[in-house]
């Protein structure tokens, strides 16, 4: 397994280079309670992406996988998981590659485009839409993703939508306490000004059944270059293995979706 010491943690990770020159090289960002090999090479992410010739960089965030794990809520946020990915690409030396982070992921993958444009040549934001910035209702029998997390037993749980995140997050074997502790954390707001700024082509693509995410279109918007696509028959959970997430990254690298087009959603 490789693993570098960044920033002070031990940060897991795969790089996957191509037998030749790599067509391009991209970052991959999990999202919560997942890890690399359940969010990217379970989902036939790494095969995909290695018959296209591309060099594969997908860490384990913070609290995630084989990564550092702390308890304390201090260790964790939005900017020190970008700045963990920054020096990660410093670390192998990689200068611009695509960014493609999915539902958590995605805003890691935006502080890094905000904290330092000029690494990331292509935006990929899945699982995410127009509730980007809206608060989250609060769940009326008061539970959190932290106190399901923390729950001993998950039968207590009784809001469904955390419930499953908890099955998902014991199905993986990860520790609960530090995806309690990383949920607790402090984040600034994103910087909406500078993502209005951000001058490379964005992705925002997420299925019409995500109810997490919204309209992919309404922050796609947001952007100077950006493109949103629904991917129909899709939800939160079964859009990331799913054959129109991959055809619309692809078609969204070689340049098929224009800025101004007006996308079909994606059967």
């Amino acid at each position: 397994m490789p693993e570098a010491i960044l920033n002070g943690v031990s940060i897991a990770y795969d790089d996957l280079a191509p037998p030749g020159p790599p067509e391009r090289t991209i970052l991959l960002l999990h999202g919560f309670a997942s890890n690399r090999n359940e969010g990217w090479k379970r989902t036939g992410w790494y095969q995909a992406l290695a018959r296209r010739g591309c060099r594969i960089i997908a860490m384990d965030q913070r609290g995630h996988g084989e990564s550092m794990k702390s308890h304390d809520p201090a260790d964790y946020g939005r900017e020190a998981m970008a700045a963990d990915a920054i020096a990660l690409l410093d670390h192998l030396n990689v200068r611009r590659p695509e960014v493609f982070g999915y539902s958590m992921g995605t805003r890691t993958a935006l502080q890094i485009a905000i904290d330092a444009p000029d690494r990331v040549n292509n935006l990929i934001l899945g699982g995410i839409g127009g509730k980007l910035f809206e608060p989250r209702p609060p769940s009326p029998d008061g539970e959190t993703i932290g106190t399901a997390m923390a729950a001993e037993d998950p039968a207590t749980i009784k809001n469904e939508f955390l419930k499953s995140f908890r099955q998902f997050a014991d199905e993986q074997g990860e520790d609960r306490q530090a995806l309690a502790a990383f949920s607790a954390a402090f984040s600034a707001p994103l910087d909406q000004a500078a993502m209005r700024r951000l001058d490379m082509p964005v992705l925002v693509v997420a299925g019409e059944g995500d109810d997490l995410a919204g309209d992919p279109e309404a922050l796609a918007r947001m952007f100077l270059h950006g493109n949103g696509v629904t991917l129909r028959g899709c939800d939160h959970f079964s859009a990331i293995p799913h054959g129109a997430l991959k055809a619309t990254v692809f078609d969204f690298l070689d340049g098929l979706l224009g800025m101004d087009d007006d996308f079909p959603a994606f059967e």
